[in-house]
């Protein structure tokens, strides 16, 4: 059992590799920039990567487990608030959101990072704009689904118990 944790916890980190690695894809080949949101999503889906990562070389035998999907909960419970609060953005009408301002490098110059982090999460008109979509969903909603997918297989394989404690 502990092997297939380890590859449950492998294939997460994969997973996440995969995703941010096609949201810079996107950026730098295809042309999207990220919104603030956006990019708040890439540092949710890279948290949980490492988490996985940290979980797979780790391997933890008892309570380490419920410590790793604990980790784990919290990381994608993060992702998914912020790829919720983006899709609901996105779905608001166009124009009734204003314009965010100056870039988030600049935001994060001369804001400290709570204000930052509040006005991001508050959203803005480039937030709502929807340049990419597949099989009808944006990008945000993608994130959202693989957040949720990601999130509960990674709790439930490090909180299940090995063959020989159930015995």
């Amino acid at each position: 059992m502990r092997a297939d944790r380890r590859l449950v916890n492998f294939s997460g980190f994969v997973a996440c590799a995969a995703l941010v690695a096609y949201a810079l894809y996107t950026q730098f080949y295809q042309g999207l920039e990220p919104c603030p949101l956006c990019i708040f999503q890439r540092i949710g889906v890279a948290l949980l990567g490492l988490v996985f990562l940290a979980a797979a070389i780790h391997n933890p035998r008892g309570r380490g487990g419920t410590v790793y999907a604990c980790l784990l909960g919290a990381a994608a419970l993060a992702t998914l608030g912020v790829a919720a609060r983006h899709a609901y953005v996105q779905s608001l009408p166009p124009g009734s959101l204003p314009s965010c301002g100056a870039p988030l490098g600049s935001l994060l110059k001369f804001m400290p990072l709570w204000q930052v982090i509040r006005k991001v999460l508050t959203g803005s008109g480039e937030c709502g704009e929807v340049s990419w979509r597949f099989l009808g969903l944006a990008m945000p909603a993608w994130v959202l689904i693989w957040a949720l997918i990601l999130g509960v297989c990674g709790v439930a394989a490090n909180l299940r118990r090995g063959a020989s404690a159930a015995r």
